[in-house]
């Protein structure tokens, strides 16, 4: 094994963690959130590219959505060998060779973005983007590694949230070009994310650790695959993450499609919503931490409901500023139900260990085991629930001529992701006398 390993590792021993732990975590949190921050704007980078594809490119709005659609999937896809990548290869060498990675896809769209370029080119450019999705998976199962339970969520949002405003900030350089240098100009923004991409790499290398007893349990695989919570939570991050990264793929090409809005117009707008959605992320996870995310996430799915009514609203009356303010505000609420249903996961497992007798370091052993082995099957459902969302707007636009169906179709599922949080971990909790504050009501 090269590079720096930490042979012992114990986040849940108070003294371990204020003498020593507690300095290299937010060490490698740090540099953590830099890595992915570049993953997302990467894996989002055609959400920017399809702004600059004006008529001489020969794509309609349907092929645009294809375009970002493959994206999704694939950087859905590959969460689940990222998951198991970092007990294999160790978290910081991982995140050396995931952040070079990048290049891979970055250089190619440098090199084929021009009209005249055939469309199954740039699906094939696009499909490598999705590198940059797997990046979450590595990431987040890393820092979960390096964090005690009552901090997990206060550090999985702060790590998911700075890794989600990758997207707003391609978004906005994307604007910045537009606005400077043109709607000609898509190679500017590929030019920028190149050296930054490196920088990434180097930090990871000269500030990160591996942990050495992070290794990769196929038991605990199996055991996170056959428990239903696993299914469950994984259905409601569809939800929460699925609509961030969808509507954050779409936001721009929706406002040019259904609204007229130009080039410039839309790229003026379109980083606002992820911007916020991924501000908040990390105060989900900490009202999480402090009220249960069961709570918090019944909550955000019932405003997330009453946000896409006020958006089905604006779109049948046709007015851009309700639009807005009911799509934006669907950012924001995806954003704290992010955090809050990613704190789930690790206390729902250490719940289930109490449940059924186990105690002390045997129960956080076991919720650790379970958790870190769901993660990465929970982040790929939840990303492919992105892809659904681009599908839906594709074939809403194709049929209809606007996203009305598709938000009709979110509305329904919303209102299913409540309904399964409230019956699952609200209608009847689970009483732990000897860990009260993990029973199922208050994971």
């Amino acid at each position: 094994m090269s590079g720096r390993w930490i042979e012992q590792w114990e986040p849940e021993d108070e003294t371990f963690w204020r003498e020593k732990g507690e300095r290299i975590a937010k060490r490698n949190l740090l540099f953590s959130v830099f890595s992915e921050h570049i993953g997302f704007s990467i894996w989002s980078l055609w959400s920017v590219m399809v702004l600059f594809m004006g008529p001489q490119y020969g794509i309609d709005p349907a092929g645009k959505f294809s375009l970002i659609a493959v994206a999704t999937l694939v950087g859905a896809l590959i969460r689940v060998p990222y998951t198991f990548a970092v007990a294999r290869f160790g978290g910081r060498n991982w995140t050396i060779f995931s952040a070079l990675l990048l290049l891979l896809p970055t250089g190619a769209a440098y090199a084929v973005m021009e009209p005249g370029t055939s469309y199954t080119t740039f699906l094939l450019v696009a499909a490598l983007t999705g590198v940059g999705g797997g990046n979450f998976a590595s990431s987040m199962t890393n820092i979960n590694a390096f964090f005690p339970l009552h901090k997990k969520g206060w550090a999985l949002g702060l790590n998911a949230g700075g890794g989600n405003i990758g997207v707003p900030v391609v978004q906005l350089i994307g604007l910045l070009v537009i606005g400077t240098a043109g709607a000609a100009q898509p190679r500017v923004v590929l030019g920028i994310y190149i050296p930054l991409i490196v920088i990434a790499a180097v930090c990871a290398a000269l500030y990160m650790d591996n942990l050495a007893p992070v290794k990769n349990d196929t038991g605990a695989v199996k055991e996170a695959v056959k428990d239903a919570h696993t299914w469950i939570m994984a259905f409601l991050y569809i939800g929460t993450f699925g609509s961030f990264i969808g509507y954050s793929f779409a936001f721009g090409l929706v406002l040019q499609t259904q609204f007229g809005r130009t080039p410039l117009q839309a790229a003026s707008l379109t980083f606002i919503g992820p911007l916020l959605g991924s501000l908040i992320r990390p105060l989900g996870g900490s009202l999480a931490d402090r009220h249960g995310g069961a709570r918090i996430t019944v909550g955000t799915f019932v405003a997330m409901a009453a946000a896409t009514g006020v958006v089905i609203y604006a779109s049948v009356i046709e007015s851009l500023t309700v639009f807005l303010v009911g799509f934006i505000s669907l950012f924001i609420l995806s954003g704290l139900g992010n955090g809050s249903t990613f704190k789930m996961i690790p206390a729902i497992f250490q719940a289930k260990a109490y449940a059924s007798g186990l105690a002390g370091e045997e129960a956080e052993a076991y919720g650790r085991r379970l958790s870190g082995a769901a993660i990465g099957l929970i982040g790929a459902i939840g990303a492919i629930g992105g892809l659904a969302i681009n599908l839906a707007f594709r074939q809403s636009f194709q049929t209809a001529g606007t996203g009305t169906a598709a938000f009709v179709a979110f509305l329904l599922f919303y209102g299913a992701c409540l309904t399964v949080t409230w019956a699952v971990y609200l209608r009847r909790p689970v009483e732990i006398p000897a860990k009260r504050q993990l029973s199922y009501s208050e994971v």
